[in-house]
């Protein structure tokens, strides 16, 4: 017995359910429609493309139900999703597609142009492109693998939560990403833990706007929803009046977003004439809400409740009650079902109330990074992975986080590594030292500002590192602004002390 094929349960209990609705077609499926194109795309890989358990199938593509029929397909024959983030330059994504040896890419005809280059750069053996326009390379199309596919269950093979269901990617502090494995016991627990935080049930619906690359995308709400056999919304991405009217328009009851979301549809003026009063649940993550915008909300009757995860942790591991939201303004709650925390000092002792400390989980966290095992001791000892954020807790038992732990910054939801872009400006010939730092920004929450130190009788402008930048990296993580200075503070072991910087320019 396959146990972990949702969809194939929902579709026997309640086929003519609305599993997905496509925001961009207008089209929609029930539960028996989802089920059956999932299992036409498993039956085409395993038959026609002879992909086995554990292989690697990659994704390059905006939200679509294709995204999560590849997804559900993937757990029908034992595959592993590679979500890849459609934001990265080339050379990024050949990195993650060598790393983990995708044998098929499904992506989107809008990046056949990426697809075709890493064709060039890396052999993928099965390219299928999604999307009517025929394209000349060698491709197939998307609707032809589900018309070759045979649309009836099947046995699929015994897997255990131990397996993975999907490697996502994250920017390492040392520079290469790594591939975080997100287990089927990640995404049950995720979806027992989540759901039950907000007494998710069959009659929800669930808005999903976050790109689906994500854990975001996949774990709130999406495979929540999924899980108790609601319906789910899906975005190809955001637009403030197409997310209001979508939310009125289907009667929405569960809404994630991230701060740069809510600002935008704060600013957005016709925010008002729209009735989102089907929405029971607004929730944020990502990045830290300002407390200013849940006052600002609340007033218009919205209670937005701030929540925290990460890709390790499948992803949640707070989520604030609606008692609370308001009253603890800047708080991300209690842990949710299935999730142990604790707060360690640098000597691993445990601490307590309103003493900061690394932010450690247990319970529901990932097997380890695909291929590093070093780097997977390094983050779990003894079954609490070390989150790398630094947090406290009140005399209530409400978490705060508190800071980066490390020196990441967040740009418009997405967490930034001054490492990884540090690395790129060493290569250019006019620098001799650099410091990436987030400095805060009224539209993106945070922006890198490099701080640079020139070679001697060698000149660069601001310009010209922006400009050698462009195609190295995605665009969020190109730093807005360069200053040049003589030196940067260290520390006595020759450390930058990036707090000094940050102090300076923000």
């Amino acid at each position: 017995m396959h146990h972990f094929d949702w969809l194939k349960r929902h579709a026997e209990r309640n086929p003519h359910k609305p599993a997905i609705f496509d925001q961009g077609t207008g089209r929609s499926l029930t539960y028996r429609q989802f089920n059956r194109r999932a299992n036409r795309l498993a039956s085409f890989l395993q038959s026609d493309l002879a992909i086995r358990p554990g292989d690697r199938v990659a994704i390059l593509a905006k939200n679509s139900p294709q995204y999560f029929e590849a997804l559900f397909a993937c757990s029908k024959i034992g595959a592993i999703l590679n979500t890849l983030n459609w934001r990265l330059a080339v050379p990024e994504l050949t990195y993650i597609m060598q790393d983990c040896e995708a044998r098929v890419l499904i992506h989107d005809a809008e990046f056949s142009q990426a697809a075709r280059v890493l064709q060039k750069k890396i052999r993928i053996e099965h390219p299928l492109v999604i999307g009517d326009e025929p394209s000349e390379e060698n491709a197939l199309p998307y609707a032809t693998a589900l018309a070759q596919g045979s649309p009836a269950d099947f046995a699929g093979p015994q897997l255990s939560y131990d397996d993975t269901w999907a490697i996502i990617y994250t920017s390492g502090t040392t520079g290469q990403p790594k591939g975080a494995q997100v287990t089927y016991g990640n995404f049950f627990y995720n979806a027992v833990g989540s759901g039950q935080a907000i007494d998710l049930s069959s009659r929800d619906s669930n808005l999903v706007v976050l790109p689906a690359f994500h854990i975001g995308g996949l774990g709130l709400f999406a495979c929540p929803t999924f899980h108790c056999g609601g319906t789910v919304v899906v975005m190809r991405e955001f637009d403030p009046a197409l997310l209001l009217r979508s939310i009125e328009q289907h009667s929405v009851t569960v809404v994630l977003l991230v701060p740069a979301i809510y600002l935008a549809l704060q600013q957005y003026a016709g925010f008002d004439s729209f009735d989102l009063s089907s929405v029971r649940v607004w929730c944020s993550g990502g990045s830290p809400l300002p407390a200013s915008l849940i006052q600002d909300y609340a007033k218009k009757g919205i209670i937005i409740r701030q929540g925290f995860g990460m890709t390790e942790t499948g992803p949640t591991v707070f989520l604030i009650s609606k008692e609370d939201a308001v009253d603890k303004a800047g708080s991300v709650g209690k842990p949710v079902l299935h999730t142990e925390v604790c707060l360690m000092d640098e000597a691993h002792n445990k601490l307590g109330p309103n003493q900061v400390g690394e932010l450690c989980i247990r319970g529901n966290v990932t097997s380890g990074y695909w291929k590093r095992p070093e780097a997977t001791a390094e983050a779990i000892v003894d079954g609490w992975l070390h989150s790398g954020d630094a947090a406290r807790y009140d005399d209530d038992g409400c978490y705060y986080i508190v800071d980066r732990w490390k020196d990441m910054y967040i740009s418009g939801g997405e967490n930034v590594y001054p490492a990884e872009i540090e690395a790129i400006l060493y290569q250019h010939p006019a620098v001799a030292e650099v410091a990436v730092i987030g400095v805060p920004d009224p539209k993106w929450q945070e922006v890198g500002k490099a701080v640079v130190v020139c070679k001697p009788e060698v000149e660069a402008s601001e310009q010209d590192l922006i400009d050698f930048m462009q195609d190295k990296l995605a665009r969020y993580k190109i730093p807005k602004s360069v200053v040049f200075v003589p030196s940067l503070p260290r520390n006595d072991i020759g450390k930058v002390l990036k707090r000094v910087l940050r102090q300076q320019y923000a």
